[in-house]
Parts: C-alpha cells; sequence; structure tokens
C-alpha cells in the first residue's frame, strides 16, 4: 500500500475551493485500497472521522440520518413522475405533480434531487449558440495567460458576448470591462449575431482618447 497521495487525485474548484464532503469521501472510496486511508484524510483536509462516520453509513444504510432516508423515498417519486410524463417534466411541474398526489415537498427538494439523479425536463424555445469558432482560421494568442488583472486603470480591458431573450425576440449584446475597475467600459446591442460586434470593439481599443 503506498504512503504518498497528491491532491491531483481529486478535482478541486477554481481558485482552490474544496469540493463537498460527498466528493471527498468518494475520493476516499476510489484510492482507499492503493493509499493509507489516514493519509487520504491528512491531505484532503479532512476528519477521518468524517469518512468512517460514511463508511459506516456505507455499510448498514439504517445508521442514516431521517433527512437522507426521506430523500431516498422522494427521489423515488421524483423519478417516477419523470418517466411517467415522458421525461419532459421540469422541476416545477415534477412538484406540482406530487403535491398533487399529497406528496408533501418542498419547491427546492425536488430541484436539488432532480439534479442528484441527472434529470432535466425540456426546455422552451431554441437554443442559442454565442461562440461558433471557425476551426481554418489561426486562433487568437492569449497575451495575458488567463491572468485578468491589472494595477492601474486602462491596463487591460476584456471583451465579451452575450445574448439574452426579450419578448420581441432574441438580442445579442457585446461589451468591454476594464480590468482594474471591473466596470464595463463599453457596450453595444444588435438584433444579429455578426462579425461586426468584434469589429466594433476592436476599433474602440484602439481610440487613443479612451486608451489614455
Amino acid at each position: 500500500m503506498q504512503t504518498t497521495f497528491c491532491v491531483r487525485h481529486v478535482r478541486f474548484h477554481p481558485g482552490g475551493a474544496r469540493p463537498q464532503t460527498e466528493v471527498l469521501n468518494a475520493c476516499i472510496d476510489q484510492h482507499r485500497n492503493t493509499y493509507v486511508g489516514g493519509l487520504i484524510c491528512k491531505v484532503l483536509q479532512i476528519a477521518p472521522s468524517t469518512y468512517r462516520r460514511h463508511a459506516a453509513r456505507h455499510r448498514n444504510p439504517e445508521l442514516r440520518s431521517a433527512h437522507a432516508k426521506h430523500d431516498e423515498v422522494l427521489m423515488l417519486h421524483i423519478e417516477r413522475v419523470w418517466q411517467a410524463n415522458m421525461q419532459v417534466y421540469g422541476a416545477e411541474k415534477v412538484w406540482k405533480q406530487m403535491n398533487h398526489e399529497d406528496i408533501v415537498v418542498a419547491h427546492c427538494a425536488v430541484g436539488r434531487l432532480k439534479r442528484r439523479l441527472g434529470l432535466e425536463g425540456v426546455r422552451r424555445g431554441k437554443t442559442v449558440r454565442s461562440t461558433m469558432p471557425d476551426t481554418a482560421a489561426p486562433c487568437p494568442l492569449d497575451r495575458v495567460n488567463r491572468q485578468f488583472q491589472a494595477n492601474r486603470p486602462n491596463q487591460l480591458w476584456v471583451s465579451d458576448f452575450t445574448y439574452l431573450s426579450t419578448c420581441q425576440g432574441w438580442l445579442y449584446v457585446a461589451f468591454v470591462v476594464g480590468a482594474f475597475t471591473r466596470c464595463i467600459m463599453d457596450w453595444h446591442v444588435s438584433t444579429t449575431m455578426t462579425t461586426e460586434e468584434a469589429n466594433y470593439y476592436r476599433q474602440l481599443s484602439r481610440q487613443p482618447a479612451l486608451a489614455a
């Protein structure tokens, strides 16, 4: 059994934030036959008693909390309602159907458990892709190495492109954000998604009056 363990075995969130306890327990379950269990807990900064409690509940499901047992019962109902309605119901309709069947459950609980089960309903409206890369065109260089920080105003501007739905259709918004102030420097709205948006901000960044 190996006596060294590296944090690369578990995927941390951006900024080094530690994953949920459930994710850490699953990581220990995966590597406990290869590495010393106490060492993994030390590297992942999780109390050994926390993992022992998880392992005991895994061996004997009756040791789980009443909340966990109730969630398991609700997940059976949620999946049943979702399957019975051709897998198109979202959290809202599943919640209403369950309450119609006198199954008392909170709306937020249905959404949480649906995500845990990996169930999704059908979304109305067409989907929009704001980025359609041209594989034949050369890719722009990353001039700041993904470090979007600045020590003074107008040292670094970051542009972005997004879309939003309105009662009259889709609108496409391009904007420039100052990396120092984190404020929107300029923005432009259009009813079409074309390369003119990018050209607009390329010309804007070259204006000496604004870049000074």
